[in-house]
């Protein structure tokens, strides 16, 4: 069994960013890799994939209830544009409807604007619904902004104490180790004449983890601070002794995804994963609350597991 706590299907193509999964793609593409079922994250700001609704991911749930789950998403500018937006009324609606989370939150602003920090305290308010965003160190891009080390992520662990954050992307998992280069936090997208979204100018962290970054610490320190593996790929791969460490360590802390964004997606983290295992660097219990135990823990997942 194979859970995979962060994918993205739409309903149809979209005009922008068409090539997408459809469900039934999604559905072949789990089934080539073993993967049991996933949870659809809708896409809801506009800063660089088109929106959908979240009423879209419900119904795609509902077509295939054994293969997916459903998150919501709020864009924390909706209702009023405001600081004190009553978000946890549309949290509270979408979590009675089935929602196991709120994300990708993805809209480029600061983590610590008003209305980002609005929407977490919404969240917590509601309980039950743990946030998953992404991140970015630069204005026109995608995702929260945050400064190297984390600080706006560090002070709202802080404030809010009671909301479970599942951090995602690049920025979080390039410091795993401590940053040579800020840039190295994250590419660079840009848009080209034939309408295609290109990375240019990635150059993650590599080689020995010879320092402790701000993830390993924050992990460490924070109990409502959780991982979701789909871009720790490079984080992974640089240094198999310290990712071992790391997996066990916060082996009750870390869940398997994909950011399964088109048909053609790889799932590099999985291999790594599936081989770390198969060479008995990790044990089967550290492997199965990675890949699915965690996540049915969780979000209370109605499967039956393996023993």
């Amino acid at each position: 069994m194979i859970i995979d706590i962060h994918a993205h299907a739409y309903r149809r193509h979209p005009f922008w960013g068409d090539n997408f999964c459809l469900p039934d793609e999604l559905i072949a593409l789990y089934d080539r890799k073993g993967i049991t079922m996933g949870a659809l994250l809708p896409i809801v700001s506009p800063e660089i994939y088109q929106p959908q609704a979240n009423e879209d991911i419900l119904e795609m749930v509902e077509a295939h209830p054994d293969r997916f789950f459903p998150f919501c998403n709020i864009d924390p500018r909706h209702m009023t544009n405001s600081f004190d937006a009553p978000l946890d009324r549309m949290i509270r609606h979408y979590k009675d409807l089935g929602c196991k989370g709120i994300g990708e939150i993805m809209p480029n602003m600061p983590m610590r604007h008003p209305m980002i920090q609005n929407l977490f305290r919404c969240a917590e308010k509601v309980g039950g619904m743990p946030v998953t965003w992404d991140g970015a160190d630069y204005e026109e891009d995608f995702g929260l902004i945050d400064d190297p080390g984390m600080p706006q992520l560090e002070h709202s662990l802080q404030r809010f104490e009671k909301l479970d954050f599942i951090a995602h992307g690049p920025c979080f998992w390039a410091e795993i180790g401590k940053l040579e280069r800020p840039a190295q936090r994250k590419t660079v997208f840009r848009v080209y004449g034939d309408d295609s979204i290109r990375q240019i100018g990635y150059y993650p962290p590599a080689g020995k983890v010879t320092e402790e970054g701000a993830s390993v610490q924050l992990l460490r320190k924070y109990g409502n601070l959780y991982g979701e593996l789909s871009d720790a790929y490079h984080a992974l791969k640089r240094d198999e002794a310290f990712t071992v460490s790391f997996l066990t360590e916060f082996q009750d802390k870390l869940f398997f995804g994909t950011d399964t964004c088109s048909p053609q997606h790889e799932y590099k983290t999985l291999d790594i994963l599936k081989d770390l295992y198969r060479r008995k660097k990790i044990g089967k219990k550290v492997f199965e609350k990675i890949t699915f135990r965690n996540a049915v823990k969780f979000f209370s997942l109605n499967v039956s597991l393996p023993r």
